[in-house]
């Protein structure tokens, strides 16, 4: 069974994204939603609900799609006029409103149509699988599934599937292949049960942090700094969290719950109904939906100054006219944060007490749910990194503070001791055995983790084995069948010397043919590939003119970089998160990339006053030459990539321009393929615990009967003259106040460096290394300038670039 084309009933944001989500994959689907009841409104457009969804997501930041092609994969309709193309579908979502009357209709609609064998799914989080399937004959049920997405579907990895004893373990297998595979998720089998897994603990850690706060008089401000990073949570918090997922929906939350749970169960003991809560919501604060939330941007704040506010909790009472300007509490128990959760929970501030009051009762009451909603602790932990990107899952937080510990101190408190605690006693929920993590069973015993085939994960290898080298900033690993993989270390995974001395020590290695090594994997599990070059060193040396030094790295990067083009074996590297200036450099030099679909890649040296200084000129240039040659398809054989009856002396050199002078960032690996970041052979990853396997397996591929390529001689460009239209074009820029005055030099750098500088003429070869040559110069210019020390230093205080 497979999935070739997928509908989707319901263009709301859940339905919409989902659909965006598998358009994203390169499946086509089919988007419904009803016809609109006042159609006069909507100009008699009858699909006026799904092609309005698919519009609001091209414009939508953060997007749904990858790239705004994958939106033409989606076929608009209506509930009335368009259910004959459910006929061609594999698989259909359901998507629409929480309500059993509405949903079982749906379904009956879906029945007259449906192929036979095609898959059901339900995103529902609230009614139970039985109860949806209920009406419905056998062939029915066994097709039919629960398939709960996180919201924005693109962005959160967690799909929580739930199957019943009679579901068709084909149908199943199909489904968990189809998420984990072509969307990307990471799927969690969980049992049907209330809120399934990670709401169920989700919502009852939101509800306990709340009523903490109100109960102890905590500040918003001191809960969600505790309750972020220290704990190994994103740093929204508690209450940050709520404003960005809506504070109306806490309510629906609870009802679902409390209308579905056990009557005994731990939620109902502690829920409390806070009618400020209630008042906040009729008001409008909602959150940064609404008018503001627990949180707010000062409306009375002078025009241009960002003072945000924040609501003091009172249990009874909301007033807009209470907000105060937020101010960030200094805590001993956040700083204790970096010797481990046990130490912000023990220390005595109101910081270590409120992260032990909400802890304790949320780890208290995950301990007592397995294996009710699921059949592992893994499943659990997994479901809560991946649905509420907790560093660690609940069982994995116990285990840092020790089982047995935190059984006694339950104690101490009077909580009676779940009896999977119990049972663990004195060891540990998760341990390791010659190398292999495993984790603690319902049945007393330890059970390997095993990974689902394809998936290959750095933190396996690191487990069970040494490094084969090591500096500073990176590390050499052997993964298997000759290929070793090149970890970035060190902070933002940023390059410096001692990243190109284990490049040196690699290529060696690899090169020498002393050891059975064939291929090189550049990858790391890090939330970012690189972060390009430690501008820290560089403003250090900077500030005490150290010339000599800064030139030595921009030429030692270069060095470095053409040394992995040109070396004797295949270098694949594999990017996630963000790849900038040097980083994005790195991709430029490799055989292959295999990114993940989440890469956001980018030469953004221009942000901080420089230019790309280890070959992203040279290599954007040749790419923009290769592209233009290839569009008009008149390059004759053996000719260098410049020769083409149609191809111009500016075309390539104005777009590789545009592309580095604009600091174009792609926002997925997709776009990167666009920019020209990424080549069209270059491959894309989905699920990111897929990553390293398939770069693996690519460097693999390309080892068998490998040559290197030979370097370029043989470049053209324009020269002074195409410098000059270059310059001219950032002056009207300039004129009209679209760059700032610093752009214009910084601007004209890269214009004198993919011109091929004065000397260059279209008629005269250039080499590589005439124009890594240029880049060195360019860029020791700008480095001895104010601006670009302005910039860095901004950047590095700000996070955001300076526009001086």
């Amino acid at each position: 069974m497979t999935i070739n084309k997928v509908a989707v009933i319901g263009a709301g944001l859940m339905g919409s994204g989902i659909a965006a989500q598998i358009a994203n994959s390169g499946t086509d689907v089919v988007l419904l939603d009803i016809v609109p009841p006042k159609l006069e409104d909507f100009g008699g457009n009858r699909n006026a609900f799904a092609e309005g969804a698919v519009q609001k997501m091209l414009k939508a930041d953060p997007a749904p799609f990858m790239t705004k092609k994958a939106a033409k994969r989606i076929t608009t309709g209506n509930m009335e006029d368009d259910l004959n193309l459910l006929k061609a579908c594999d698989w259909i979502v359901e998507v629409v409103l929480e309500d059993l009357k509405i949903k079982h209709a749906t379904y009956e609609k879906i029945e007259k149509h449906r192929k036979k064998g095609a898959i059901i799914s339900s995103n529902t989080s609230t009614i139970p699988l039985n109860i949806l399937v209920k009406p419905f004959d056998k062939e029915f049920q066994e097709h039919f599934v629960i398939t709960h997405f996180f919201n924005p579907p693109r962005y959160m990895r967690l799909m929580e599937l739930v199957s019943a004893k009679n579901t068709n373990k084909t149908a199943v297998k199909t489904i968990r292949d189809f998420c984990d595979v072509k969307l990307g998720k990471g799927v969690v089998e969980c049992h049907d049960t209330p809120g399934f897994i990670a709401n169920r603990l989700g919502v009852f850690w939101l509800m306990t942090a709340v009523n903490v706060a109100v109960e102890k008089n905590i500040s918003v401000e001191v809960a969600d700094l505790i309750m972020g990073k220290p704990c190994g949570i994103p740093k929204t918090g508690v209450f940050g969290l709520l404003d960005l997922i809506g504070i109306d929906l806490m309510p629906h939350l609870s009802k679902s719950l409390l209308d579905t749970l056990p009557k005994k169960d731990l939620y109902r003991e502690s829920f409390i109904d806070h009618p400020f809560i209630h008042k906040m919501i009729e008001a409008g604060y909602t959150g940064r939906k609404g008018n503001g939330g627990f949180y707010r941007l000062n409306p009375d704040a002078p025009k241009g100054v960002r003072e945000k506010q924040s609501f003091p909790l009172k249990a009874e009472s909301f007033d807009k006219n209470n907000y105060t300007k937020s101010i960030k509490p200094k805590l001993k128990s956040v700083e204790a944060g970096r010797k481990g959760l046990k130490s912000v929970v023990t220390t005595e501030d109101q910081g270590g007490a409120y992260a032990w009051d909400v802890l304790s009762r949320t780890l208290h009451y995950a301990a007592s749910l397995v294996p009710e909603i699921a059949g592992t602790i893994a499943e659990v932990d997994e479901a809560m990194r991946l649905g509420y990107n907790w560093k660690k899952g609940p069982f994995e937080m116990i285990d840092a503070l020790g089982a047995s510990w935190f059984a006694e101190k339950l104690k101490e408190e009077g909580l009676s001791i779940p009896p999977l605690l119990e049972a663990v006693g004195e060891g540990s929920f998760y341990t390791v055995e010659d190398g292999q993590l495993q984790y603690f069973g319902t049945d007393g015993q330890y059970h390997d983790l095993k990974n689902p085939k394809g998936v290959l994960l750095l933190r396996d290898i690191k487990r069970a084995s040494d490094p084969v080298a090591k500096t500073a900033s990176a590390t050499l690993w052997d993964i298997g069948d000759g290929v070793l993989c090149f970890e970035f270390t060190g902070k933002m995974n940023a390059i410096d010397e001692t990243v190109f001395d284990l490049y040196a020590k690699t290529i060696k290695l690899i090169g020498d043919g002393t050891k059975d090594y064939k291929a090189l994997v550049i990858y790391n599990e890090g939330s970012h590939f690189c972060a390009g070059a430690n501008l820290g060193l560089a403003i250090f040396a900077m500030n005490i003119a150290l010339w000599p030094q800064i030139e030595s790295l921009v030429t030692g990067g270069q060095q470095a970089y053409m040394a992995l083009k040109y070396a004797p074996f295949p270098v694949v590297s594999a990017p996630s998160g963000m790849a900038l200036g040097g980083g994005c450099e790195i991709l430029l030099h490799s055989d292959h990339v295999q990114a993940h679909a989440e890469t956001y890649t980018g030469l953004v040296e221009v942000g901080v006053g420089l230019i790309p200084g280890w070959g992203g000129c040279k290599e954007m240039i040749l790419r923009a030459q290769k592209e233009e040659a290839a569009n008009y398809n008149k390059a004759q054989d053996g000719q260098p990539l410049w020769f083409s009856p149609k191809t111009t002396p500016m075309g390539a050199t104005r777009k590789a321009f545009e592309t580095i002078a604009l600091a174009k960032v792609a926002k997925s690996a997709q776009e990167a393929k666009e920019i020209g970041y990424l080549t069209d052979s270059d491959g894309i990853t989905m699920n990111r615990d897929r990553l390293l396997y398939d770069a693996k397996q690519k460097a693999l591929e390309l080892s068998k009967n490998y040559k290197a390529p030979e370097p370029i001689e043989d470049i053209r460009l324009p020269g002074a003259s195409g410098k000059a239209a270059l310059d001219l074009a950032v002056s009207d820029l300039h004129q009209s106040g679209k760059a700032t005055g610093y752009d214009v030099p910084v601007s004209q750098a890269v214009a004198t460096v993919l011109s091929g500088g004065d000397k260059a003429d279209w008629t005269k070869p250039l080499s590589e290394k005439d124009l890594l040559k240029l880049e060195a110069q360019e860029f020791m210019k700008l480095v001895r300038n104010e601006g670009t020390q302005a910039r860095i230093e901004h950047m590095l205080l700000n996070g955001k670039p300076l526009r001086n």
